[in-house]
């Protein structure tokens, strides 16, 4: 063979072999914020690794209802994301709707029924969070404690306060904080983190039976009862030690408050944590974690899935998919993600070595509170409703919080029957 032979076989050897052109993978979120940027930068390097190409899909504000609106824009429209980060009773209603792709084959080939900690199989399983009608169509990625109090101990040290445990003591603290020139309670007025902080409150007053009772089993006697117009009592009382500054302020904003010494307290869910950590901020030093004052033993929940969709492209871009659903529950993921995100991972063969104080006691707090029944999960951030139901709930909580002169008393029966309405 000549050298002409030779260059013409070896050519024809190069161009026959396989090559792998790696999909485009985009997932809907509302992870924006510092910390959780960081964390959705973990899941976007291991997609790239595999070769595929991410295409950043983040819509910020609304604790989600905006990314919601996006989506179903999306949908209508005959183009979906890949898949989306989607809650509780919609993904049954997307399922209905016919717009999911099942994911058995991948959950059979990694043993999804075999990994999860028994506490979050029985979650999912009871709200149906990862499967339509005996299919998986998406999978769980985070598990979150919302009924934490964050602390900035300096502030506390200097107004010679206490760390509460119960709202009383609260109230107390928050007086010495605020005759000490600090902003007590560090809110962004948005009606997310209004219904999140009337969780709290309620969680508080109610105790988890109760809790439950009204807000997952939607009781409308309980919604109006003598207990509900404490927690608006209660909850109005909080307006006291907000700064006046608190309307459209984002969550995250809120935490800085704490990590620059303007504001002592923040009543929000761990992704707070992620904040702190992609600060460097060390956890027993430069901030507290505590349950919510009155809430010890209990431990409300927010629990994030990935939701995928069918998809009208080409078998690259299956390919991603797969691939996407494979990685999200791989240990190294679970320990990447939720040590930037602050979040506790849900599989049951994760060390957690290396993760801080707040994550260790929000994994003890969940194994506690899920043998002594008293886990509930969070209506603020769509786990224990439907949409229309948390949406109705939240609007009835923030316009209370936003009126100075609203009555609790009245506040409770509009709780009721708007919950009644969009049932």
């Amino acid at each position: 063979m000549n050298i002409k032979q030779w260059s013409l076989y070896a050519l024809l050897l190069l161009v026959c072999q396989p090559t792998f052109a790696g999909g485009t993978v985009e997932v809907l979120h509302w992870w924006t914020s510092k910390g959780e940027s960081k964390a959705v930068q973990v899941l976007k390097e291991k997609m790239e690794a595999e070769g595929h190409h991410w295409k950043n899909f983040a819509i910020a504000g609304g604790g989600g209802q905006s990314a919601m609106t996006v989506l179903k824009m999306r949908a209508i429209s005959g183009n979906p994301p890949t898949a989306a980060q989607l809650k509780g009773q919609d993904i049954q209603e997307w399922g209905r709707l016919g717009f999911l792709t099942s994911l058995n084959k991948i959950a059979e080939q990694e043993q999804w029924d075999n990994v999860l900690l028994p506490e979050v199989e029985q979650i999912v399983n009871d709200l149906q969070l990862i499967k339509y009608e005996g299919h998986y169509v998406a999978v769980p990625v985070t598990l979150h404690r919302v009924n934490w109090l964050w602390i900035n101990p300096h502030i506390f040290k200097l107004a010679g306060a206490k760390v509460p445990t119960t709202l009383t003591e609260f109230y107390v603290a928050a007086d010495k904080i605020k005759a000490a020139g600090y902003i007590p309670l560090a809110h962004g007025g948005e009606s997310w983190q209004d219904a999140t902080l009337f969780e709290a409150v309620a969680l508080s007053v109610l105790g988890a039976k109760d809790y439950a009772k009204a807000f997952v089993d939607l009781d409308l006697t309980e919604l109006s009862s003598d207990k509900m117009v404490e927690v608006f009592r209660q909850f109005k009382k909080m307006r006291e030690y907000i700064d006046p500054n608190a309307k459209g302020r984002r969550w995250n904003q809120a935490t800085e408050m704490l990590m620059h010494d303007k504001a002592a307290m923040q009543i929000m869910g761990d992704w707070a944590k992620g904040e702190f950590t992609s600060e460097h901020r060390i956890a027993g030093k430069d901030y507290l974690c505590v349950p919510v004052p009155g809430t010890q033993g209990m431990f409300s929940y927010n629990l994030d899935t990935i939701t995928f969709f069918k998809l009208k492209s080409n078998k690259a871009d299956e390919m991603a998919q797969q691939d996407l659903a494979q990685i999200l529950l791989t240990k190294s993921f679970q320990r990447e993600f939720s040590l930037d995100k602050g979040s506790i991972p849900i599989r049951k063969d994760v060390s957690l070595k290396g993760f801080d104080s707040c994550s260790l006691a929000s994994m003890k707090a969940f194994k506690f509170a899920a043998k002594n029944n008293a886990l509930v999960p969070s209506f603020s951030h769509n786990l224990a409703t439907s949409s229309d139901v948390q949406s109705a709930i939240i609007d009835v909580v923030s316009r209370f919080f936003d009126d100075p002169s609203a009555d609790p008393k009245m506040a409770a029966v509009r709780l009721s029957r708007a919950v009644k309405s969009a049932m």
